[in-house]
């Protein structure tokens, strides 16, 4: 499997920078979005970006929303929501919107990067289905 690219999103710029540097030395690709609406960006900046990490409790538009937009505009990418537990709610909404899964702050890193390579293999999957079907019709159209 190959390298996962993963979108970071939480507003705690400390949280993001310790995270970023945790998860690149396990050879994770890492971009970072300290909001929302700059996650969406991200998004449509790049195309490569297979795993969301999206805290719940953001100011401004949060996780649950943010999740909205990602599944409407981006709906093959996988979102793995971070939640407090005043927020467990939340993160079973999100779940309900399409949401991979979600972990408990602080998480365990080990499981972070589990879910990590399960969202980016079935992200992956999703992606070669396409790929096939596109085949098929453009092969099946010959005269």
């Amino acid at each position: 499997m190959g390298i996962a690219k993963v979108l970071l999103v939480d507003d705690e710029r400390p949280f993001v920078e310790t995270m970023n540097k945790r998860l690149t030395k396990r050879n994770l690709e890492v971009a970072a979005a300290y909001s929302g609406t700059e996650a969406l960006e991200r998004l449509g900046a790049m195309d490569s970006l297979e795993v969301v990490i999206l805290d719940v409790k953001m100011p401004g538009m949060d996780g649950i929303e943010t999740l909205r937009e990602i599944k409407k505009q981006y709906p093959l990418v996988e979102v793995i929501m971070l939640t407090g537990h005043a927020t467990v709610e939340s993160a079973i909404e999100g779940m309900r919107l399409g949401a991979f899964d979600y972990l408990m702050k602080p998480c365990d890193m080990e499981q972070l990067l589990a879910k990590v390579q399960e969202a980016a293999a079935k992200k992956r999957q999703h992606d070669e289905k396409i790929i096939q079907a596109r085949l098929k019709e453009i092969t099946s159209r010959r005269p």
